[in-house]
């Protein structure tokens, strides 16, 4: 295993921990609202803060970029650390055991490596640039699905942005009338790390954050399958909609949702 991959997986299940023993004592937690249907707890808090903690003690000059602390700086920012503490913060909230911790580690500006960890299913997807992608140690490979006849698409809804509500609905019904069924769960960073491992075909969501979506990213590409923007293009990081599948299916859903973009969605 790759070093920083080492720390990286250290960091995940020391975060996964956290979560697991709050997961279990419901009433200690605290929730607040940080924007509209947006929340975080104090286990996000303290999960980044273990994270922080493990790839500081072992890299102390990279920079962090995080979804509750936001951007720290390092002496070298060649290296970059996208951490997202607690994907599915609101299925925790409610009791759902679906979530995941996912931490990116990007290398001169492109993604180099990957963890998305279940704390309550002890899964652990890892990925290095150019070694594959893998799942508790074993290898996984996206489904090499031909069409999206028969497939299972994962989906978030658009609950920050419900400006875009009429167009994504027109995006589901036109996958949703061709597909076997579509599944939408709560966590972008499981969704992705499910597509890399062939249990859904495809993913597409939009109005996503770099840290939801950059470790399950390198699952994808290094299980074989492709990401893109709803447009084809390769602006997601920027516009926060993806697309993810093998390269077949994943043809076919962006030809299905491009009829459907605004101008704004098309940047």
């Amino acid at each position: 295993m790759h070093p920083m991959l080492n720390i990286a997986v250290r960091a995940a299940r020391a975060a996964g921990n956290v979560i697991v023993r709050a997961f279990e004592q419901q009433d200690k937690v605290e929730v607040t609202s940080k924007g509209l249907n947006d929340f975080v707890t104090n286990v996000d808090k303290a999960a980044e803060e273990a994270i922080i903690e493990i790839i500081k003690k072992a890299y102390p000059t990279h920079s962090i970029v995080s979804e509750e602390c936001g951007v720290v700086e390092g002496d070298d920012n060649d290296y970059q650390w996208i951490i997202d503490p607690l994907d599915g913060t609101t299925n925790f909230v409610k009791g759902i055991p679906h979530f995941a911790v996912s931490i990116a580690l990007k290398v001169k500006g492109k993604l180099d490596q990957a963890v998305v960890f279940d704390p309550i299913r002890g899964e652990l997807f890892t990925a290095s640039r150019g070694k594959g992608a893998q799942l508790n140690g074993f290898r996984i490979r996206v489904k090499n699905s031909k069409e999206l006849t028969g497939s299972i698409v994962a989906t978030g809804f658009p609950f920050k942005q419900k400006f875009h509500l009429d167009n994504y609905m027109e995006m589901f019904k036109t996958m949703f009338s061709k597909c076997a069924d579509m599944r939408r769960a709560g966590s972008a960073a499981l969704d992705l790390a499910y597509v890399a491992s062939g249990r859904v075909d495809g993913y597409f969501e939009l109005g996503l954050k770099p840290w939801d979506t950059a470790a399950g990213e390198l699952l994808v590409i290094e299980a074989g399958g492709l990401v893109t923007d709803v447009n084809g293009g390769l602006t997601h990081a920027q516009s926060g909609n993806i697309v993810a599948s093998s390269a077949k299916v994943l043809k076919e859903m962006v030809s299905d949702i491009r009829p459907h973009l605004t101008d704004a969605m098309k940047k």
